[in-house]
């Protein structure tokens, strides 16, 4: 049975913990909207917090903080990075919590945060909504990013492979940034899966980004794997030259983001994107590679890879 109640956690007086006996989640009210925990029930949280910044709100420039957040692409120094560090409105209906912040004065946005928590199940549904205040249309792309704790290891899949001559086409574009580097140890390549580590000793950032019709990511902190994924749109226009999905680390944490198509969003209208989270535990990788990741992935990813 889902339990949501109001409580204090690292110094925000005011946050809404879920939790049903086997899962539970952290979202803050005095910053945000953000999700700042996500685990087992007396496990780790796979979600970074920067402990420094916890239990603060107020400050006058954006907060790396932590935790799961709504951000908009493509990536903008000033519109990307408008602060969330006020209070938002939280309004708890039966097992569904929804966390809406002030209208943005940088963007004219006002985001707003839908969880639904399994009654039972480590899972939830996290819908991002992005309501258009100003007085004409403007475009951007939903940007789901989640910040997770140091020194676990996060992997992707690509479209489903072929084979040469039979598949001429190409199947989906890699994306990198001017800052990665490709021999960078961090970074495994696969045939069907991408994985990168996350190592404190390491401060060097980089990223890759991709399509997949089916995105997904996976992180595996210790023996505790979080997966989240959505449904993307062939056909439409993502940012980053064609990205639904991006990973980032460096030294302090690593980031698993989900991206939407580049829309024009209407005078008044709302955008959405929706994640599925799920959790699984007493997972143990014996080597990464393809065979290995498929017998860990594919019975949790079920149809949803197919």
């Amino acid at each position: 049975m889902l339990r949501i109640e109001k409580t204090e956690w690292r110094g925000w007086p005011n946050c809404y913990r879920l939790a049903n006996g086997e899962a539970e989640m952290v979202v803050t009210s005095d910053i945000g909207p953000r999700i700042m925990r996500f685990g087992f029930e007396g496990g780790a949280n796979l979600f970074k917090v920067y402990d420094e910044q916890a239990g603060k709100w107020g400050e006058p420039e954006w907060q790396l903080r932590g935790g799961h957040r709504l951000w908009i692409a493509p990536e903008h120094r000033s519109l990307t990075y408008a602060p969330d560090n006020s209070a938002v409105e939280v309004k708890v209906e039966g097992d569904v919590l929804t966390a809406t912040a002030p209208v943005e004065a940088a963007t004219g946005l006002q985001k707003q945060l839908v969880v639904r928590m399994s009654a039972d199940a480590a899972a939830a549904r996290i819908l991002h909504r992005y309501r258009n205040t100003l007085p004409f249309e403007i475009e951007f792309a939903a940007w789901a990013p989640t910040m997770m704790a140091q020194n676990g290891v996060a992997v992707t899949g690509f479209p489903p492979r072929g084979t040469h001559p039979e598949d001429l086409e190409p199947s989906n574009p890699l994306i990198m940034w001017p800052f990665t580097d490709l021999r960078d140890p961090r970074w495994t390549y696969l045939r069907k899966y991408l994985v990168l580590r996350q190592d404190p000793a390491n401060a060097n950032p980089t990223k890759l980004g991709h399509f997949n019709r089916n995105t997904w990511a996976a992180y595996l902190l210790g023996s505790d794997l979080f997966v989240k994924k959505y449904r993307a749109a062939p056909g439409r226009e993502y940012p980053d030259m064609g990205c639904s999905y991006q990973t980032f680390t460096r030294d302090d944490m690593l980031e698993l983001e989900t991206l939407g198509p580049i829309t024009r969003v209407a005078s008044g209208e709302w955008l959405e994107h929706e994640e599925e989270w799920s959790l699984s535990r007493d997972i143990t990788v014996k080597r990464w590679d393809d065979d290995e990741l498929d017998r860990i992935l594919l019975p949790i990813l079920g149809r949803f890879v197919g």
